[in-house]
């Protein structure tokens, strides 16, 4: 078993240990939980009225409860988890969702990623909230993570699914949770009625050297593997808001009109999908 087993994923690894992209960093040090995903919800544009010099600050913190609002959303569909559930997030990024998971149930939580910086920067903020010992970070490839079968309540992904093979990936989870376990994404998928992937698509898959599913895609790999949704929510509308302030803000990366564009037009929507296993 190797965390990397491909020449993709030791590019995945690559950019991902080489990353240091400040909206990452600096919408995690308002509370000290740190993503790697985006935000949905109402903005309060009130922020960018903010006089100076706090202006940037409010935008800054307004951006992150964004963010923390969207992995609060994934969670609240995990169903009913209890203290002695174990919990798994695959894609694991800095943390800040496993970090959220356990103080949200009292549970333990691991995560896996195949970047190494990822992995050692998420264990240092367990050790600095105090939960080394129920949450803990592995340099470990989704797809094959040797953890033991059944061992986990739910699984998330949270916009991770996009650097692997759903069949492969669905048949890892579908193994790894207990009979009548929880299968949570929050993902950007491609529109099948639009057709092939858009411009703004493209675009976007090269900026983060991964390949977007279609819509359909994730439903075909589910059903061939035991997993069936319970719910499927469309969250599209609630993420735009979210780029709008990001374009405006410091921390932009030039990506936001390449989401605002693919979202607008409909060739890329923003899908939670939860899923039971049977």
């Amino acid at each position: 078993m190797t965390a990397i087993a491909s020449v993709y994923q030791s590019d995945v690894a690559d950019y991902w240990n080489s990353e240091r992209n400040p909206v990452n960093l600096r919408l995690g040090d308002v509370s000290g939980i740190y993503h790697h995903h985006y935000g949905v919800g109402e903005v309060d544009w009130s922020v960018l009225e903010t006089a100076e010099p706090d202006r940037e600050k409010a935008v800054i913190a307004e951006l992150h409860r964004l963010e923390n609002a969207q992995a609060r959303l994934l969670l609240s569909h995990l169903g009913d988890i209890a203290p002695d559930h174990r919990l798994l997030d695959a894609g694991s990024g800095r943390g800040g969702t496993g970090i959220m998971a356990n103080a949200a149930f009292g549970c333990r939580v691991d995560g896996v990623s195949i970047s190494q910086t990822q992995v050692d920067f998420a264990n240092a903020e367990a050790e600095r909230h105090g939960i080394s010992d129920r949450v803990r970070f592995h340099f470990k490839n989704m797809l094959d993570t040797g953890f033991e079968a059944g061992a986990f309540q739910a699984i998330w992904n949270n916009e991770s699914t996009m650097y692997t093979v759903l069949d492969d990936l669905f048949a890892a989870h579908s193994r790894l949770l207990a009979r009548g376990g929880r299968y949570v994404t929050i993902t950007g998928c491609s529109n099948d009625v639009y057709g092939l992937p858009s411009k703004a698509v493209s675009t976007i898959n090269a900026h983060y050297v991964c390949d977007i599913h279609p819509r359909s895609a994730y439903f075909r790999a589910m059903a061939a593997n035991r997993l069936v949704p319970t719910a499927v929510v469309d969250l599209t509308a609630d993420t735009i808001p979210y780029w709008e302030l990001r374009r405006k803000s410091s921390v932009a990366t030039g990506i936001e009109d390449a989401f605002l564009e693919a979202y607008r037009d409909g060739s890329f929507q923003y899908l939670l999908i939860a899923a039971d296993r049977i």
